[in-house]
């Protein structure tokens, strides 16, 4: 009687739990697989700008900015009616958008072509269209190319051309991932010749275990309230946002080990599609974009300066701004994305337009290697790449150009290798954030860096470089040995892992947090407080893998940087630091999706980052499942009838 019960509430209570999962599912799929809207972008078409128009041209680019978070809000407004009725949108939103953006446009020329050559065809760019996020539908793709097409190392995976979706609906899908132990040697290092420059010059900044976070882009669109579309990770630099002036960046405070590097380093931040609500759930930039899931902390960060193969570099100008790779690529095509995965102990394998699925014991690990070519006069340029440029195959500049340190970014993550064969259900899908048309492709990864360096540290920089010498805060910080790979014996299979493989790891433990966390400036809001991972001990420092040749060379006007003009609207969130207690292991993978960690301890008084988002389940959805109950009720039964039995025959 005991077993036949506890049979039939076991199995009762599972089926139920599984129903859960499957509607919670069936769920995000149709709510959240409407199409979003999709721009031509206009920045990247104006490649010179007079100095006389560049505060007007500003304005309207700001202005086109908000024109289409204004539409992003309005189609998730109306995202049910749209869904019964995809033409709805044209009459309520991309035909007052194409009017406003007309306009716009209009001005932009006006403005060039009274200091100027008025430029031709910007008309063309006004119209924008929807853009269907159901990659499994049929629907209209987001991308001229063919999303699921397999590059080297591609997914083994029988389903790499489906997917979940994401969480927010808009990818990432299984064709978005690769096995790296599929992929050959690929990167190179340009030969070094007589008189290059030889040394490294390193910075330390932390891994934004503070929580900086928000959807402003002060290069591309100053003055704009989620001008990004989706969160960046901040080091360095305290104050940015879109609001922050040259001098505001100045004053700031550093993350930095070394207080002469105000610069300011930010990126997409990383998430796992895991079912969890990070504080901008339902915020621009997050949730209402896409943005889906939990924020991922680097468990390492290392910032390198290196030197030129064919020449000595010159001191970058103050306040330089600089992008790598394209938020928009996969729209626009392949030509400036330029962001690297990889795996440790991999590292000689680099992957542009897939993410990397690590074997057991290995960490991804994002690479960018920014442009180290400047025009010599420039500190941004009206499409802000052409001020800068990428060295050649051989390690020299375009004419005209001249060397500068070249800045290499490289992000780890303690991130396991996601369950492709389920969608992400046992191990949970990474990516980045992006806008919500270029559904979270890793050809859509970029960088950005402002220079905020004190001069005399420049100085330091360039000497230390020029000489060949190993210098900087974190000079001292080593890489783990590139050469030696994990042993297989112990390794899962990256598409597939086992339903007992450990949860993804998203935070060091047994870390010490940073000695002195730098207080931030800029708006915050208290109410929202960040979960801060803490800071490990050591970051290795990058090694050289390589250089892409691609970029501008055009020589645009001298420009001094945007004088940021504060909008209306509402964006991203900075976070304030807060006190944490230390960090706990992450729990085991058997703790139901959504569950914290096990232990881990959520300061006193304030409300933790993440909710699962759980839905009930519906007995009724689950009869097929129930044929082990059946048998626990006739065993029930049976039990009855033997005690019967019993209690007749001793009376």
């Amino acid at each position: 009687m005991l077993g036949g019960g506890t049979l039939v509430a076991v199995n009762v209570y599972a089926s139920a739990t599984e129903g859960s999962s499957d509607q919670q599912t069936g769920q995000t799929a149709q709510v959240l697989s409407a199409p979003t809207v999709y721009c031509p972008d206009v920045g990247s078409r104006l490649t010179s700008v007079p100095d006389a128009a560049r505060a007007d041209v500003d304005d309207e680019l700001a202005q086109l900015d908000q024109q289409i978070a204004a539409a992003y809000q309005q189609l998730k407004e109306q995202a049910a009616a749209i869904q019964q009725d995809p033409g709805a949108a044209d009459g309520a939103i991309l035909a007052p958008l194409k009017e406003k953006r007309s306009q716009s446009l209009q001005r932009i020329a006006d403005a060039i072509g009274r200091a100027g050559d008025r430029p031709q065809g910007l008309d063309d760019l006004a119209a924008c269209t929807l853009r269907s996020s159901d990659q499994g539908s049929g629907g209209q793709s987001a991308s001229p190319q063919d999303s699921g097409a397999p590059s080297q190392g591609a997914s083994a995976s029988a389903s790499a051309g489906t997917g979940s979706g994401g969480q927010g609906g808009n990818g990432p899908v299984a064709a978005d991932y690769a096995d790296i132990t599929g992929v050959q040697p690929n990167a190179a290092t340009p030969a070094e010749r007589s008189g290059g420059s030889t040394g490294t010059f390193s910075s330390s900044c932390g891994v934004n275990a503070n929580g900086l976070f928000n959807s402003d882009n002060v290069i591309v669109a100053p003055g704009v309230s989620n001008g990004a579309h989706h969160f960046h990770d901040y080091i360095g630099n305290q104050s940015n946002n879109a609001f922050a002036s040259d001098d505001d960046l100045a004053k700031a405070d550093t993350s930095c080990a070394d207080r002469g590097d105000k610069s300011t380093y930010y990126w997409p931040v990383l998430r796992l599609q895991n079912g969890k609500q990070e504080r901008d759930a339902d915020k621009p930039g997050g949730g209402t974009e896409g943005n889906a899931g939990q924020i991922v902390t680097a468990k390492q960060v290392t910032l390198t300066f290196e030197g030129n193969p064919t020449s000595k570099v010159t001191e970058m100008p103050r306040l330089l701004r600089i992008i790598t790779g394209d938020a928009k690529s996969f729209v626009n095509g392949p030509a400036n994305a330029n962001a690297s995965w990889s795996c440790t102990g991999f590292e000689d394998r680099q992957l542009k337009d897939k993410y990397p699925l690590c074997p057991k014991g290995s960490e991804v690990v994002r690479t960018f290697r920014f442009q180290s070519c400047w025009d010599g006069r420039n500190i941004d340029s009206a499409n802000h790449r052409t001020h800068v440029a990428f060295e050649a195959a051989d390690g020299s500049c375009p004419a005209g150009f001249e060397a500068i340190p070249q800045l290499v970014q490289r992000i780890v993550y303690a991130v396991d290798a996601p369950s492709l064969a389920d969608g992400g259900r046992t191990v949970p899908l990474f990516a980045v954030d992006s806008f919500p048309e270029q559904l979270h492709k890793p050809v859509t990864d970029h960088g950005d860096f402002i220079n905020v360096f004190d001069e005399d540290l420049m100085r330091k920089m360039v000497d230390c470089i020029n000489s060949g010498r190993t210098c900087g805060a974190g000079a001292g910080e080593q890489p783990p040995s590139q050469s030696a790979e994990p042993d297989p014996s112990e390794s899962a299979t990256p598409q597939d892992p086992p339903s007992d493989t450990a949860s993804p790891v998203t935070e060091p433990s047994d870390t010490a947090a940073p000695a002195d966390p730098p207080a931030e400036t800029g708006s915050a809001d208290p109410s929202e407080p960040a979960t801060e991972p803490s800071e490990p001990a050591t970051e290795p420092t990058a090694t050289k893998n390589g250089s892409d040749s691609s970029g501008g060379t055009g020589l645009p006007h001298v420009y001094t940087s945007a004088s940021p003009k504060k909008s209306s609207g509402t964006g991203g969130v900075i976070s304030k630091p807060t006190d944490r207690p230390e960090t706990q292991a992450p729990a085991d993978a058997q703790s139901p999706a959504g569950a914290a960690p096990a232990g881990q301890e959520t300061p006193p008084g304030t409300a933790p980052q993440t909710e699962p988002q759980a839905v009930q389940g519906d007995l009724a959805e689950t009869g097929a499942h129930l044929w082990p109950a059946v048998f626990g009720g006739l065993l029930l039964a049976a039990g009855f009838v033997l005690l019967w039995r019993t209690r007749w025959r001793s009376s």
